[in-house]
């Protein structure tokens, strides 16, 4: 890491992507990303690059974002999710579980749940019943007020019983 200033503004120039990102504006969102890591690389400023690179469906790129993310922080999490959704989102199921299953034991990630919610949707298409109620369980345990895990987790219950 470089000295705190750099450091900062490389923080507010990821942050500043991220809410052109979150307007849809992906490719100011590219450019202050990049800046961002021209200032200082952090692990964030990765991520949410590689983030913005699969909203444009180029998921190579993406993934390569992250792995440079994990580089820089081997402990931030969204790295390792972000692959295994890459990988769920090309079928490539089976690749995207030890991603997952690093993402969970991240030192350092938020929010915890998704890895969980994502190796569940895995193990329910794969027939793999009780390991994605367990799964779905520990999300819904991190996340106790998301409607949408409850309503996954009742679902698979239901069809359990």
């Amino acid at each position: 890491m470089s000295n705190p200033e750099s450091f900062e503004r490389a923080t507010t120039l990821w942050q500043e992507a991220y809410r052109y990102q979150m307007k849809g504006e992906l490719d100011r969102a590219i450019e202050l990303y990049q800046r961002s890591i021209d200032v200082c690389p952090t692990a964030e400023a990765h991520t949410f690059l590689g983030w913005a690179y699969s909203f444009q469906g180029h998921l190579q790129e993406a993934t390569q974002e992250c792995l440079r993310a994990i580089e820089v922080d081997p402990d931030f999490g969204n790295p390792y999710n972000d692959i295994g959704c890459y990988l769920m989102q090309q079928g490539k199921l089976e690749e995207a579980v030890p991603w997952l299953e690093r993402a969970k034991l991240a030192k350092r990630y938020e929010p915890r749940q998704f890895p969980h919610m994502n190796l569940a949707r895995i193990h329910v298409r794969h027939g793999r019943w009780w390991e994605a109620l367990r799964e779905f369980e520990e999300a819904v345990r991190l996340a106790p007020d998301d409607a949408e895990l409850k309503r996954a987790l009742h679902s698979l219950r239901g069809r359990l019983n």
